[in-house]
């Protein structure tokens, strides 16, 4: 298996410094990456997580929230898109058989319709959430114009159904991909939130998603930017169980050395696992020397306790 990290549009927030903890002033922007996962598998190109899409670039305003556009102000270029960079990688479209979704918010599905052949993995319960559209910020973070067209191809799994991953219940392998990637329930964020566990043979990575949004989460004295523990609260759709999943990833983080944790939006834990900036596309990889994560296939992935 190899790992493509992918910064797929990034948000650059009001707040700046209170935001990202790095930009120079509270008055400028700041910068979060949408960290995105492509897997070269047996079963295909394996994308975790989409980013914005190719339409959301073309046309924002009909695809996405004039509220988080202005919050947010998403880079929109076309050639970060995934399906841009799967491209310059040497992969087409159609190359990407599987899709598993954290969630189903504007900035982690956007790319959707990009991958026409794509099977979209996630959990029932965020399905359900998603198309029920039950309070004024869900319509504006679930946006049916990103998904109506994969809608048919989308596979869900119940929540509590599974086994035990270091901690975390419900924990399972997903129909027709390879059984060293894990979907693992992380409710809180959204209401099937969830991470995906990757066995790399020699260890553990362990996508959170939006489960936290800050690197300083998972120290051992916590700490999260004041602008981005507000934007978590916003959002929350779960707060006992978003607080209760942020510690199990802590502890999890801090006693397990085979464990790689690694959320959505830091900047600095995508600089690390890519091992470039976060302002550099994957397909200038190969001009820079920067190659992919190559992994070996365990022998017996499968849950772990």
């Amino acid at each position: 298996m190899r790992i493509h990290h992918l910064n797929c549009i990034s948000s650059c927030p009001l707040g700046g410094r209170l935001m990202d903890g790095r930009t120079e002033s509270i008055l400028r922007r700041g910068h979060l990456t949408c960290h995105c996962l492509a897997l070269e598998t047996v079963a295909g190109v394996v994308l975790v997580d989409t980013g914005y899409g190719v339409r959301d670039v073309a046309d924002p305003g009909s695809r996405l929230s004039r509220m988080f556009l202005t919050l947010l102000r998403p880079d929109l270029r076309v050639e970060l898109t995934a399906v841009r960079q799967l491209a310059r990688l040497g992969f087409r479209p159609e190359d990407v058989t599987h899709i598993v979704l954290s969630h189903l918010d504007f900035d982690h599905a956007g790319g959707l319709d990009d991958f026409p052949n794509a099977t979209v993995h996630m959990l029932a319960a965020e399905r359900a959430s998603a198309e029920a559209q039950w309070t004024w910020l869900d319509r504006q973070r679930y946006r049916p114009q990103q998904w109506t067209r994969s809608r048919a191809r989308w596979r869900t799994y119940p929540s509590m159904s599974g086994e035990r991953f270091h901690g975390f219940a419900g924990v399972r392998a997903m129909v027709g991909l390879p059984p060293e990637i894990l979907l693992v329930p992380l409710v809180g964020h959204t209401l099937g939130h969830a991470g995906v566990a990757i066995d790399t043979g020699t260890g553990w990575l362990l996508y959170a998603g939006d489960a936290y949004f800050f690197h300083g989460e998972l120290e051992r004295r916590p700490h999260c930017t004041p602008g981005l523990r507000l934007y978590q609260w916003m959002m929350e759709k779960d707060r006992e169980m978003r607080l209760a999943n942020q510690r199990r990833l802590r502890d999890l983080a801090l006693a397990a050395s085979d464990i790689d944790v690694f959320c959505a939006h830091d900047v600095v834990e995508f600089e690390r696992l890519a091992g470039r900036s976060a302002t550099i596309p994957a397909h200038m990889l190969s001009a820079r020397g920067v190659r992919a994560t190559d992994v070996a296939t365990p022998a017996h992935a499968g849950v772990h306790s």
